[in-house]
């Protein structure tokens, strides 16, 4: 990893702050997209201690919002001379439901739309730069998660972890989508499920739900284990020429029978480019 670039979303706290440091270690230079400005600069000292004279970089913007995400995206794309990592990685759950300004419920405009419009506007840099990785965090809550496309934006019936659901399995039809789609552009394309693990994710979502994450991760494993296939996705030779897959503790691993589902990939990219304002690119 000497001298590759990374960009990396969702690395202020937990597994992506763990995977960051890790491949600043590793060589790595880090581009960073953050929210939250304090956390950001605590990350960027952190990498700085861990790899000096490594000029690692940070962009703000709230993945929530549409013109946030293309902002942050084209900023990246004018600073950056070559991308040889995308690691998109930060999501939301919320007990509650929220629409954006974009009209989006929150849960997919965070954990979906931000991967599908980041990766958009990086794509020249990605293809450029082949070989190329686009890493995914999804989740195994996308277990029994089924998609209604007619209420893509769960206004009836809205429960949090069911919505954090059905965005994870969002993220797993992307990544099978996008991998089809760029095959033969050298940039491989793979998902995976990070485990159960003790960060700070949810501690905001709000209501019972809340109470109940936070109590159940006495039993989860550290965000060092977690952020373990990441790091493999991002920098292993094993994976080199692997895409399209959905990967756990570092392995092949078989996602739920609708997260295998082509029509349903590619009518969920049809949606996302239309949701977001982007074209719908065959390669």
């Amino acid at each position: 990893m000497q001298g590759k670039v990374i960009v990396i979303t969702g690395a202020t706290s937990g597994i992506g702050q763990v995977a960051a440091e890790q491949l600043a270690g590793m060589g790595a230079r880090l581009v960073l997209v953050a929210r939250d400005k304090v956390r950001g600069q605590a990350v960027m000292a952190r990498l700085h201690e861990r790899a000096p004279g490594v000029v690692h970089s940070i962009h703000y913007a709230d993945l929530s919002r549409l013109v946030e995400m293309k902002r942050v995206a084209a900023e990246i794309a004018a600073a950056e001379a070559r991308i040889d990592v995308l690691i998109n990685n930060a999501g939301a759950l919320f007990s509650s439901r929220q629409v954006t300004e974009d009209g989006l419920e929150r849960t997919f405009a965070t954990n979906h739309m931000a991967y599908v419009v980041l990766t958009h506007g990086l794509r020249e840099r990605l293809i450029a730069s082949a070989p190329a990785r686009v890493v995914n965090t999804a989740s195994a809550a996308h277990n029994r998660a089924q998609l209604d496309f007619d209420d893509l934006q769960s206004a009836h019936g809205y429960r949090g972890f069911k919505v954090y659901g059905r965005s994870k399995l969002c993220n797993i039809l992307y990544t099978r989508e996008l991998a089809r789609r760029w095959a033969g552009t050298g940039v491989t394309v793979n998902s995976l499920h990070p485990g159960f693990v003790a960060t700070r994710f949810a501690d905001e979502s709000g209501g019972l739900f809340s109470y109940i994450v936070r109590m159940a991760k006495t039993f989860a494993i550290s965000p060092e284990k977690g952020a373990d296939t990441i790091v493999y996705l991002a920098s292993s030779l094993e994976v080199a020429h692997v895409s399209g897959g959905y990967f756990y503790k570092c392995r092949p691993a078989m996602p739920s029978k609708e997260a295998q589902d082509a029509a349903a990939a590619n009518r969920l990219w049809q949606e996302s480019t239309r949701l977001g304002g982007i074209e719908s690119q065959s390669s």
